[in-house]
């Protein structure tokens, strides 16, 4: 692949990776998580995101309803935990099925032209 197409490839799978956090999000904080735990977890998955796209997404979510935060102050240094909520689940759930019908939908394209 050339520069070009490296540049214009490098674009596309930031936009098709920003709209993924959300669902991945959601997923990870079934079981509550810190801000860095959280990046780290997703990291683990293959989903790199970056500090600066995750903490106002977070908040967002949390001001949508699909996520609760709460302090952690017994440890040295005080970190807040996000949670996902019943309403957060729901909205994983459907998003979740939207993923797979879209990637179902992506193989028969691809096939129907092989």
């Amino acid at each position: 692949m050339d520069d070009e197409a490296d540049a214009v490839l490098g674009t596309h799978l930031q936009e098709l990776r920003r709209g993924s956090v959300v669902l991945a999000s959601l997923l990870a904080c079934r079981t509550p998580r810190y801000g860095y735990g959280l990046l780290t977890t997703l990291a683990d998955a293959g989903i790199d995101t970056e500090a600066n796209t995750l903490y106002p997404l977070l908040r967002r979510l949390e001001s949508q309803g699909l996520l609760t935060s709460t302090w952690h102050t017994a440890e040295p240094r005080p970190r807040k935990y996000y949670a996902t909520t019943a309403l957060g689940a729901e909205v994983a759930g459907r998003l979740h099925e939207e993923w797979l019908a879209l990637g179902a939908g992506y193989d028969d394209l691809r096939k129907a032209d092989a």
